[in-house]
């Protein structure tokens, strides 16, 4: 009995030196792998930079506006004010999280699934005086496009199919991407899609078509689009009186004002670009 309480005695205070030792070592902590320190702080920012300015700008105009107004709904409005301000601010998004989304880190294009589910979708025609040769001529030197399409800054041509655009964002912003045509058949189709990295992930199509009764040419464009923010931006604008979907038909309207008549009017009736 002496010899075998020896050994446990023994076997004990060896324990007891061991896990000293590894305190010691570890400073008294549960170490963690870098790695699991690295996904930690990866998972924790989620949103991107511009996402996250747009979200506190938005966050606080909407705050303010909902405590202007009486009952539930301002409340409402205000609390979803805070919660976008948070979002700005800490740059985490419990639903990016759930779908898998981070938009801290964006690498490659947008999939056709982050476009359904954080993207806008319009299709908007109009119907032009004019030969389709003539339209698509002009419409395929993108660099003519800032002339009717006012949200554009400037665009670049970079080669055969790729080019490069500089928008207006919300709140004074500026955002631009890198876009390369997909498919292009002469006088009637021109389709692209943005490069990876984009700040504006977008794809579409316009397309030439015949006019009714064979008369001129009917301009279509189908746009799938993500803004800065998201649905963030789009529901700040809507709750601002943006009418996203209408802008796009505005600038179908003034380009076929452009191309009949050669020049654009401005709001107070003045003259503004050319189609020479």
């Amino acid at each position: 009995m002496t010899i075998l309480n020896a050994s446990r005695n023994s076997t004990s205070e060896s324990d007891e030196e061991s896990t000293k030792q590894a305190v010691d070592r570890s400073g008294g902590k549960k170490n963690l792998p870098d790695s699991d320190h690295n996904n930690t702080a990866e998972a924790a920012t989620n949103v991107g930079d511009i996402e996250r300015v747009l979200s506190v700008i938005g966050g606080s105009l909407m705050a303010l506006k909902g405590l202007s107004y009486r009952g539930a709904p301002g409340l409402i409005a205000a609390a979803a004010g805070a919660a976008l301000v948070y979002r700005g601010v800490s740059g985490s998004c419990g639903l990016y999280q759930k779908l898998g989304i981070n938009t801290a880190t964006d690498d490659k294009p947008a999939s056709p699934v982050e476009y359904y589910e954080r993207g806008i979708h319009v299709e908007r025609s109009v119907t032009i005086s004019k030969p389709r040769e003539e339209l698509f001529a002009f419409w395929r030197n993108f660099e003519q496009l800032p002339k009717f399409m006012f949200y554009l800054e400037e665009v670049t041509v970079t080669g055969d199919k790729t080019s490069h655009w500089k928008a207006k964002g919300p709140a004074g912003l500026s955002v631009s991407w890198d876009a390369e045509i997909i498919n292009e058949i002469p006088n009637e189709l021109i389709a692209w899609r943005s490069l990876a990295g984009a700040r504006v992930d977008n794809t579409g199509s316009v397309r030439f078509l015949p006019g009714p009764r064979g008369e001129g040419t009917e301009v279509r464009v189908v746009i799938d689009w993500i803004p800065p923010g998201g649905q963030v931006s789009a529901t700040i604008a809507k709750f601002f009186g943006r009418d996203v979907k209408g802008e796009v038909q505005e600038e179908l309207r003034r380009f076929k004002q452009l191309m009949e008549t050669g020049e654009v009017s401005t709001i107070e009736g003045q003259p503004m670009g050319t189609c020479r």
